[in-house]
């Protein structure tokens, strides 16, 4: 009986809810401003026409200016992981991984993690002039790949 009763109270609270939600939205509906009659009509004249503003003197924040890296720039910002501007060993070592196989000394096919890392150290202290254990741009310029000249895109 109790649940019955429960119920009941339950479904007039829910639909007194839903009375009052419903007469909040219409008074909303019935406060809004009227449409400026310039408005209506200009687009009682021309329906296609855009919609101007006049903005006056008003002037917007300027874009935000994007620097252009030199290919040299971008190739060394892919080691440097914290942007200090030099490559610390750890940071060289850890960019490394998917050269496994050009780095394989023995050619086996099998590129133990000590072959990778003697030849990478090797590269890093070959880089390295000062030997200060970082390297700085112009360090890591001397590491740069030969350019290859691009091929025919198609052999017409």
């Amino acid at each position: 009986m109790n649940r019955i009763l429960l119920g009941a109270f339950g479904a007039l609270v829910l639909a007194a809810l839903g009375l009052f939600w419903m007469q909040g939205r219409a008074q909303v509906e019935q406060a809004a401003p009227p449409p400026d009659p310039d408005t209506m009509a200009r687009e009682a004249e021309d329906p296609n026409a855009l919609p101007t503003a006049d903005v006056g003197a008003m002037e917007g924040p300027a874009p935000p200016e994007a620097s252009e890296l030199t290919r040299e720039q971008r190739r060394f910002f892919r080691y440097d992981r914290n942007r200090d501007l030099k490559i610390t060993r750890n940071e060289m070592l850890s960019t490394r991984t998917n050269a496994f196989r050009d780095l394989d000394a023995d050619g086996n096919n099998l590129l133990t993690f000590e072959e990778w890392a003697v030849t990478t150290a090797s590269r890093f202290d070959e880089m390295d002039g000062n030997g200060d254990e970082e390297l700085t741009a112009a360090e890591f310029a001397t590491s740069a790949p030969a350019r290859r000249a691009p091929s025919p895109r198609c052999n017409c």
